[in-house]
C-alpha cells in the first residue's frame, strides 16, 4: 500500500515491506492545487500562524486519499505529532517513528526493528534492500560531484535529485532510470565557462519552498553548489549497516552535527556564502543564530511561507548578498 512519509524515514524498512513510500512534502510541493491544500488546513482550522509546509502535508494527505503516514515525533517538525492527531480525526493511520536524542545508537537500533516489524519486514530484510539501494546513492553522489567540481548540473537539478532520494519516486528502479537521464545529459553538456569564477554558495536548512532561489541565485553569477539538507536526505555518506546510515544523518539530532558537515563542506567546496532557508513559524529559525556564531562565511537568511515566488524583498537581499561577496572578493 501507499504509505506517506512526513520526512525522511527508513524507507529500505519500506519497501522490503512491500510498501510504496510516499513523502508528502514532495507531493505538495509539487502538486499543480498546492495552494488548494493550505487553503483546506486553514478552512479545517489551522492557524495562519503555523508552516506552510505543515498544512500543506495536511491537505495533501486528506486531497490524496492517503490511508496511512509515517509520522516523525522526534528528530523533526515541533508540529508532527499535533499534525498526526488531527489527521486521525479523518481516520488517517498513524506510524510513529523518533530519531533518539543524541544519537544513542542502541536506541535508535531499537526503533529501527520496531519500524521494521510495524512495516511487515526485519532488520535482515532492510539490511538487504540497504544494499539493493546503494547503488542508487553512488549515482546521487556522482550527481553531487557534478555540481559543484564543474557545474554540468545545476543547484535546482541538484536539490530535485536527492530531495527525491526520501522516497524514490516509491519506486527505486524508475527513480535510478531518471537519474541515468540526468546523468546521460550532463554527460553530453560542457562545464560552464563561468563556473570556475562563479560565487559559489551553500544553501542550508530545510528545502526551500520557494523553488525560484536557485534561478534568483544564478541571476546574481553566483552557484549554490551545496544543498546541505537534500544531501543528508540522500544519504551518500559510506556506511557499514543500517544503524550506522541513519546514525549518520545529521538532520534529526543536534546542530552541532549539521554545523561539522557544513564546515567540512565550506573548505572542500570553495563556498564563500551560506544562504540559510528558514520556513516561516518553524521553532528552526532559532539556529540561525548558532550558524552565524559557528560559521566562517557570510550567512544569509531567507524566510519563506507559502509556495511561489521568492518575494520582492527577498530577491533583492541576494541580490545584495552577492554583490558584497563580489566587492570583498575584489578587495583580496
Amino acid at each position: 500500500m501507499k504509505i506517506g512519509i512526513t520526512t525522511t524515514v527508513p524507507v529500505e524498512a519500506m519497501l522490503a515491506g512491500g510498501h510504496t513510500p510516499v513523502d508528502l512534502n514532495n507531493l505538495f510541493i509539487s502538486h499543480a492545487r498546492r495552494a488548494d491544500f493550505i487553503e483546506r488546513a486553514e478552512r479545517n482550522g489551522y492557524p495562519v500562524t503555523c508552516c506552510g509546509w505543515v498544512k500543506g502535508i495536511y491537505g495533501a494527505v486528506l486531497s490524496e486519499g492517503i490511508e496511512k503516514i509515517v509520522a516523525v515525533m522526534q528528530g523533526d517538525c515541533s508540529n508532527t505529532q499535533a499534525l498526526a492527531e488531527s489527521l486521525e480525526l479523518h481516520g488517517v493511520e498513524i506510524v510513529p517513528f523518533s530519531y533518539p536524542f543524541g544519537r544513542d545508537r542502541r536506541l535508535l537500533r531499537e526503533q529501527l526493528a520496531v519500524f521494521c516489524r510495524r512495516m511487515g519486514t526485519t532488520m535482515t530484510e532492510a539490511e538487504e534492500m540497504r544494499l539493493i539501494l546503494a547503488g542508487i546513492r553512488k549515482k546521487l553522489q556522482i550527481i553531487d560531484d557534478l555540481t559543484w567540481q564543474d557545474g554540468r548540473i545545476n543547484g535546482f537539478d541538484n536539490h530535485i535529485a536527492l530531495v527525491s532520494a526520501s522516497d524514490m519516486f516509491g519506486d527505486p528502479d524508475a527513480f535510478e532510470r531518471e537519474l541515468d537521464r540526468l546523468l546521460e545529459k550532463a554527460s553530453r553538456k560542457k562545464a560552464p565557462v563561468d563556473f570556475q569564477h562563479a560565487i559559489k554558495l551553500g544553501l542550508v536548512g530545510v528545502p526551500p519552498i520557494n523553488p525560484d532561489i536557485y534561478d534568483c541565485i544564478e541571476q546574481n553569477e553566483a552557484r549554490i553548489v551545496f544543498n546541505e539538507v537534500q544531501r543528508q536526505f540522500a544519504m551518500l555518506d559510506s556506511a557499514s549497516d543500517l544503524v550506522e546510515q541513519y546514525a549518520n544523518y545529521t538532520y534529526p539530532y543536534d546542530i552541532s552535527g549539521r554545523i561539522a558537515d557544513i564546515k567540512e563542506q565550506i573548505r572542500l567546496r570553495g563556498i564563500c556564502g551560506i544562504i540559510h532557508y528558514v520556513q516561516a513559524f518553524c521553532f528552526r529559525q532559532i539556529e540561525d543564530l548558532i550558524l552565524r556564531k559557528k560559521l566562517s562565511v557570510p550567512v544569509l537568511s531567507i524566510e519563506g511561507n507559502y509556495p511561489g515566488p521568492l518575494s520582492a524583498q527577498n530577491r533583492l537581499r541576494i541580490e545584495t548578498f552577492t554583490e558584497n561577496i563580489k566587492l570583498a572578493r575584489g578587495s583580496e
